[in-house]
């Protein structure tokens, strides 16, 4: 095959349920150029191997096995296999719409400077599944959800950064900055994250743009067992450990950490206070408080860790 001008990386970690439809969905891309897919099995113990194996007579399709788990490793795997110069990244669990290539391809051939892009994210309900009545807009973004509406948008805070299961790369830049952090990312059943978000801190310090496309759609499917409150309060307990090091990793550790965290984590509890008798803006609310507690902890190992090295 010529050298193909996109490259889309799905990396997974038992997902087969979720694996077939998501390849399919890139295998039956209408981009115009040369694209490949490579699938990364991230140390998977179900039929992963087998639900890829039974597309490979597809001559764009290719698969890699990572034995060392982590989200940002196979990421990294995936870009080092990768031939061209732009790299997708597709959730296991996500399906992307037939233009969702060639979307990506052409915001890059159209700005040089742009690092970082990603699309529009709808949710996929399972049958008989519904939204639950505690479950706010914003809550609903920890289960993928990303629209910042009908028009491009270039990011200038990290807070805005694509998602990551609809997410794409530029390789040079990539490269630039060393790959993905191994300090940030998921790895096993942890929901460490924050990766794309250092991503973009880097790009935008460097000069580079980074973009929300609104037409490169992709839709997650929500898996029935993330639909409890210990789910999301564990995802924002993570969420705080991963801001707490993201930070660290940009030079703002300290004791100004712990004023942060302590400053977010009262106004969180007061605000589930004052919106009680509102199940989505309170569980909202507490939420993102009992994040900050993940994030105080992380502050203070890491200044003891520190003082330890001194």
């Amino acid at each position: 095959m010529p050298e193909p001008q996109i490259s889309a990386i799905i990396c997974t970690h038992n997902r087969d349920a979720y694996l077939g439809a998501a390849i399919d969905s890139l295998l039956a891309q209408t981009f115009a150029g040369e694209f490949e897919v490579i699938v990364v099995d991230n140390a998977s113990s179900d039929r992963t191997r087998e639900v890829v194996e039974s597309r490979l007579p597809h001559p764009r399709l290719q698969y890699v096995y990572e034995p060392v788990t982590g989200l940002s490793v196979a990421r990294n795997t995936g870009a080092k296999v990768a031939q061209s110069p732009i790299l997708a990244y597709l959730d296991d669990d996500a399906v992307a719409t037939p233009s969702w290539l060639s979307d990506l391809y052409q915001a890059y051939q159209q700005n040089e400077q742009l690092a970082i892009a990603g699309g529009k994210v709808t949710l996929l309900w399972a049958a008989g599944t519904t939204p639950p009545r505690w479950l706010s807009p914003g809550l609903a973004g920890n289960l993928g959800a990303y629209d910042l509406g009908d028009e491009v948008v270039y990011i200038d805070r990290p807070s805005l950064t694509p998602r990551g299961l609809n997410y794409s790369i530029r390789r040079d830049f990539l490269e630039q900055v060393g790959g993905f952090d191994l300090n940030l990312g998921r790895v096993g059943k942890s929901l460490l994250s924050n990766e794309e978000l250092r991503m973009t801190e880097l790009a935008l310090a460097q000069g580079w743009q980074v973009a929300y496309l609104p037409n490169a759609i992709v839709a997650h499917h929500v898996a029935p067992e993330r639909l409890n409150r210990s789910w999301f309060l564990s995802r924002g307990w993570w969420q705080g450990i991963s801001e707490c090091y993201r930070e660290q990793l940009a030079g703002r550790a300290g004791w100004g950490q712990l004023r942060r965290g302590t400053e977010r984590f009262l106004r969180g509890l007061y605000q589930s206070l004052k919106y009680f008798n509102h199940p989505a803006q309170r569980f909202d609310s507490f939420a993102y408080a009992y994040g900050q507690i993940g994030y105080l902890k992380a502050a203070i190992e890491g200044m003891v860790k520190k003082r330890s090295e001194e």
